[in-house]
C-alpha cells in the first residue's frame, strides 16, 4: 500500500469533474495489504461521492469489518455520468477507493439501499464493476453482491440483481457470514452452496430459494422456499444494546466539501412517535438510546481525528432522548471556545429546543424548521403526527422573541382521506406563523419581513407502515393540489412574507411504484437501465419517458401499485418479513386513522405492536 498506484490515469483524472471524487486516501482511511487478509469486502454506497461519504451506516460497518485482521472493507460510490462515459469507452472496471482494485477481484459487494430512485444506480455499479447483472448468471469467480437498509424490507422490485439481502441492523450477524464464508471458500463447495449456508443465519434473505405466484389480478397469490430447509419468514435483526455495539471513533474525512461536512454522533435509534407515514419510525423500532457517558466518550475521539468543526446529534426524534439536555450543554462548554458547532435536527420546538439554539447558533440565526406534515388538526390527526396548532404557533412565537426571523415549513400532500379544506389548511397555518412574528416583535426590533418558506413532498405509501394498504394520488392529483395550494398561497394576508415550494410528482409516482413493487418490476428497472437511465434521483438526469417505456414494453400498468387501495386481506411482496411490528398492528393502526383518533407514543402508553419480543436492553418496551 506504500506506492498506490491509482485505477485511472492522470489525463482521465484532469477530464472529469472533482477527481478527488475517485483517489481515495482520505483521513483515517483504513490500509491493509490484501494479500494478508481473507475476505475483501466493497461496502457501495450508489450514488455520487458527495453523499455516500455523509452516510452514517457505511461509517459504521467500514469500521466494524475493519477491525477484524482476516476482512478488508473498501468502498465505492456512483461514478458521476462523465466519468461512467469514459470507463465504457474503456473499458476500465469499477475499483474500490483504498487499494484501487477491481471490484470484481472481490468477494463481496454490499450495497447500501437507502431510497427506491437509486435503483438503476446499483445496476450502473455492478455493470460497470463487470459483474453480470442478475445473480443468476454469477460464476464460482465473481463477488456475491449484497443488499441493505431501509430498501431492502420490500427488496422483491430488484431481488434478481442480488444473491443476499441483509434485512435488520448491520451490527448483529455480518461476522457470522463472514465466518460462514471462509469455511465455504476453500470447501471445493458450489456457489449455490454458500448462499444455502447464508440462509441459515437469521436475517438473511437469499432470493434464488424462494418463488412468488401470482392471482389473475396480478395480485401475489403465495411466496414460498423452493428448497428444504429454508426459512418461511425472515427475522429483522435488531441491537439489542446499542450503547455497546459498534461505532466510528475515526470517521472517514473527505477532501472535498461532502453533504454533511461533519461529525455525526447516533444518540439513540427508533422511535417512540408511531406516525402513520413514517416508515423508519416502525423499521428501527424499539427506541434504544446510547448511554450518556458512552456518548461524550464517542464525540471525543470523533471530533479529536477529524478536526471537524461541528457535531450533528443524529436521531429520529432527539427532544425524546432523557439526557439530551445534559449532552448538549456538556458539548456546548467543552468544544465552544474551539468553535465546534452542535446541530440538532429532529427537534420539537420548545423552550429548551430554542435555549439550546440560541446557544449553539451565532448571531445570525440559521432557519428554524418546523414539521407540521399536515396543514389542518384533523389531518394531523389521522397521521398521528401528536402535534397541536398551539404547539407550533407557540413554538413560533418563542423562537420570534429569540431572535429567529426565518421559519421552514414541511408538509405532505395526498395522504389518505385527506380533502382540499385539508390542502388549504396549509398556506393558511403558514399565515398564522407569519402574523405570529408581526404580532410579537415590534416594529423597531425587526429586520424587515420574516421569512415563512413552506415546502410539501407528495406522500408515499411505504411497506410496514399503516398506510400501506391506502392508494397514493396520481401525480395529475398531486399536480391540482399543489396548483390549488399556490392559489391559496397568494390569497393569504401576508403573502409577501410567505414562499412556497413542491417536490416533483413525476419522480414520487414513480417511488410509490417501486415502494411496494413486486418482482415483475425487476424486467422494467433493467430496461430501462439498459436504455441509459442512471441517477434517477437528481431533477437534472431523471428521465420519465424512459420508465414509462419500460412499463409499456412488459405491459405493466403502474396504476396497479398505486392507484387502489389494498384490501386488508391481501399478500403484500414483503409479508415473508417479520420487522416485529405485526401486520395486525398495522392494520388496526390504518382503521384508527380513518377515524381521526390519535394513537399515544410508546412512553405513554404500550399499544402492543409487538416489538416487545426482541427484548432490548434500555428500550422503551421494558420501561427506559
Amino acid at each position: 500500500m506504500q506506492n498506490r498506484k491509482l485505477a485511472l490515469s492522470d489525463d482521465i483524472l484532469l477530464s472529469v469533474e472533482k477527481p478527488a471524487r475517485y483517489i481515495g486516501n482520505e483521513i483515517n482511511m483504513v490500509k491493509k495489504n490484501p494479500k494478508d487478509v481473507d475476505i475483501r469486502y466493497c461496502m457501495c454506497f450508489p450514488d455520487v461521492y458527495e453523499i455516500g461519504m455523509s452516510h452514517l451506516g457505511i461509517q459504521i460497518l467500514y469500521e466494524m469489518f475493519n477491525q477484524r485482521d482476516d476482512i478488508y472493507c473498501e468502498r465505492v460510490y456512483s461514478p458521476w455520468p462523465d466519468l461512467d462515459k469514459i470507463m465504457r469507452e474503456q473499458n476500465i472496471p469499477l475499483f474500490a477507493l483504498e487499494s484501487q482494485d477491481p471490484i470484481k477481484d472481490f468477494d463481496f459487494l454490499g450495497i447500501t439501499l437507502q431510497y427506491e430512485m437509486c435503483y438503476t444506480n446499483v445496476l450502473q455499479v455492478i455493470d460497470l464493476a463487470q459483474i453480470p447483472l442478475k445473480a443468476c448468471d454469477r460464476g464460482m469467480d465473481d463477488p456475491f453482491v449484497m443488499g441493505g437498509g431501509p430498501c431492502s424490507y420490500n427488496p422483491e422490485p430488484i431481488a434478481d440483481f442480488f444473491d443476499i439481502f441483509y434485512i435488520g441492523e448491520g451490527e448483529t450477524v455480518f461476522y457470522d457470514l463472514m465466518d460462514k464464508y471462509k469455511e465455504w471458500k476453500n470447501s471445493g463447495k458450489s456457489r449455490e452452496e454458500f448462499l444455502f449456508m447464508a440462509s441459515q443465519i437469521e436475517g438473511l434473505y437469499v432470493p434464488l430459494f424462494y418463488d412468488a405466484e401470482y392471482n389473475e389480478d396480478g395480485t401475489l397469490k403465495s411466496f414460498k422456499p423452493n428448497r428444504e430447509g429454508v426459512p418461511e419468514t425472515i427475522v429483522k435483526q435488531v441491537v439489542t444494546n446499542l450503547t455497546d455495539t459498534f461505532y466510528p471513533r475515526k470517521p472517514l474525512v473527505p477532501y472535498i466539501k461532502v453533504t454533511q461536512d461533519r461529525v455525526v454522533l447516533e444518540i439513540q435509534r427508533g422511535c417512540i412517535r408511531g406516525c402513520r407515514f413514517c416508515q423508519a419510525g416502525y423499521l428501527y423500532r424499539p427506541t434504544r438510546p446510547r448511554k450518556l457517558e458512552t456518548l461524550k466518550e464517542i464525540a471525543e475521539s470523533m471530533i479529536d481525528s477529524t478536526g471537524h468543526e461541528e457535531i450533528t446529534l443524529s436521531s429520529l426524534s432527539s427532544s425524546d432522548y432523557k439526557d439530551l439536555g445534559d449532552l448538549v450543554y456538556w458539548l456546548i462548554d467543552k468544544y465552544n471556545k474551539a468553535g465546534v458547532n452542535v446541530a440538532l435536527p429532529s427537534l420539537r420546538i420548545d423552550a429548551f429546543s430554542l435555549d439550546v439554539m440560541s446557544k449553539v447558533q451565532d448571531i445570525r440565526k440559521s432557519s428554524l424548521t418546523f414539521a407540521p406534515e399536515a396543514g389542518t388538526q384533523r389531518m394531523r390527526n389521522v397521521i398521528n403526527k401528536g402535534l397541536t396548532e398551539d404547539d407550533i404557533l407557540n413554538g413560533a412565537i418563542e423562537a420570534f422573541k429569540g431572535g429567529w426571523d426565518r421559519v421552514k415549513l414541511y408538509f405532505m400532500l395526498g395522504l389518505p382521506y385527506e380533502t382540499y379544506d385539508d390542502v388549504e389548511g396549509i398556506a393558511i397555518l403558514a399565515d398564522k406563523v407569519a402574523r405570529a412574528f408581526y404580532d410579537t416583535v415590534p416594529k423597531e426590533k425587526r429586520h424587515g419581513k420574516v421569512s415563512i418558506v413552506a415546502s410539501s413532498s407528495i406522500f408515499v405509501p411505504k411497506p410496514f407502515t399503516p398506510f400501506q394498504w391506502a392508494r397514493m394520488n396520481s401525480k395529475e392529483e398531486a399536480r391540482e393540489k399543489r396548483d390549488f395550494l399556490r392559489g391559496k398561497f397568494a390569497e393569504q394576508l401576508n403573502k409577501k412574507s410567505l414562499k412556497y415550494n413542491c417536490h416533483d410528482a413525476f419522480t414520487s409516482e414513480l417511488e410509490g411504484v417501486l415502494a411496494r413493487g413486486d418482482r415483475k418490476l425487476n424486467d422494467v428497472i433493467l430496461e430501462v437501465y439498459k436504455n441509459g437511465a442512471i441517477f434517477d434521483a437528481w431533477t437534472d438526469f431523471f428521465e420519465y419517458d424512459k420508465w414509462m417505456a419500460a412499463f409499456e414494453k412488459y405491459n405493466i400498468d403502474m396504476n396497479f401499485y398505486i392507484d387502489r387501495e389494498r384490501p386488508e386481506d391481501e399478500l403484500f411482496p414483503w409479508d415473508f418479513i417479520d420487522v416485529g411490528v405485526s401486520k395486525k398492528y398495522l392494520l388496526k393502526e390504518y382503521q384508527t386513522a380513518r377515524n381521526e383518533v390519535v394513537t399515544p407514543n410508546c412512553r405513554e402508553k404500550c399499544m402492543g405492536c409487538g416489538m416487545a419480543k426482541f427484548k432490548c436492553e434500555d428500550s422503551v418496551c421494558f420501561g427506559a
